[in-house]
């Protein structure tokens, strides 16, 4: 289950400023250690060494896939990005079955009226982090026209979290 945080905008592009120089930092730093390993363990002295410099490239990206996900995933100078991924994972498994959610909504689905609600409210708030205004006025005239139609059936509008129960209702309501 996923639920949207009230996060500042500035802070948080400042600090996912500062988390992605710090793995840039890191991931250059294991890329240049490696790739000279490879070749001073592997290469030959005045030969072509690019494959062992390739090499030593790719156990870095390798390398930094595992620790991001084993170790800096749980740091605290990454929650601000770990929450914008799963914001947008959140996001896209809903836009993956929105032609579901389009007809359970034109039918009354109340699980489908959430999970519309849902989308509305973490697609704002993305645009909102992200400092994306483009047809951010149409979304928020959406969001309105969704509300009120929610409000008048009597559906709570407060949908802040993802119940992913709601998509299988959804997809399995709709055939």
């Amino acid at each position: 289950m996923f639920e949207i945080q009230s996060m500042n905008a500035d802070t948080y592009r400042q600090q996912t400023r500062r988390s992605t120089v710090i793995l840039a930092l890191i991931f250059l730093a294991l890329a240049m250690v490696l790739s000279t390993a490879t070749v001073a363990l592997f290469g030959t002295p005045g030969g072509d060494n690019l494959r062992f410099n390739v090499g030593g490239l790719f156990v870095a990206v390798l390398a930094m896939a595992v620790l991001i996900r084993k170790v800096f995933w749980r740091q605290a100078w990454m929650a601000p990005a770990v929450y914008s991924w799963q914001l947008k994972r959140s996001l896209m498994s809903i836009t993956n079955v929105m032609h579901h959610v389009t007809a359970a909504v034109e039918q009354g689905d109340p699980v489908a009226m959430k999970l519309l609600r849902f989308y509305h409210l973490g697609l704002n708030q993305m645009h909102q982090l992200d400092g994306n205004s483009s047809d951010h006025d149409q979304l928020i005239r959406e969001m309105d026209q969704h509300k009120a139609r929610m409000q008048a059936l009597g559906i709570d509008t407060g949908q802040t979290w993802l119940d992913p129960a709601w998509l299988e209702a959804v997809k399995q309501g709709t055939r």
